[in-house]
């Protein structure tokens, strides 16, 4: 958001707001033109500033001298910083099978797929992400991730 213009009465411009947008975990920030990478947001709650907003401008009495008593101007504001950025999220598979513990995940990913999870009888066999690949007739294939609750 852009500044607002400084104005009388011992008064400043206000400062434009740095505006915040959630986007889930994994999403990668780069610029359009340079395609550089700005920001990895792949920690929780993690935060990061990309464009600011613009300054307050000055108002009239921040002019004010012993010679210049009643100054008749201020100072504008300054615009906000403007960039196109591609907000890009890293993907763990093409589909992920989440569900409550002990139903088959497992078991169907390695139906499916040459994947080797582990199986038991218990609740929460599955600590951490597998992944498998299925093959198709065309050649192509896609990725399914068993995910954990805890994830």
């Amino acid at each position: 958001m852009n500044g607002e213009n400084g104005s009388g009465s011992h008064c400043n411009g206000k400062y434009g707001e740095d505006l915040y947008i959630k986007v889930p975990i994994g999403t990668v920030i780069k610029d359009a033109k340079t395609g550089k990478i700005v920001a990895d947001l792949s920690e929780p709650n993690q935060t990061e500033l990309v464009l600011k907003g613009g300054r307050g401008g000055r108002g009239n009495s921040h002019f004010k001298t012993s010679t210049r008593q009643a100054p008749r101007f201020a100072e504008d504001g300054e615009k906000g910083e403007e960039k196109e950025i591609i907000l890009e999220l890293k993907l763990l598979a093409d589909v992920g099978l989440l569900g409550f513990p002990n139903v088959g995940k497992s078991t169907f990913l390695k139906a499916v797929t040459d994947a080797k999870p582990k199986i038991a009888n218990y609740h929460f066999t599955t600590l951490e992400p597998n992944l498998g690949v299925v093959k198709t007739k065309n050649g192509d294939g896609f990725v399914i991730a068993d995910i954990p609750r805890n994830y």
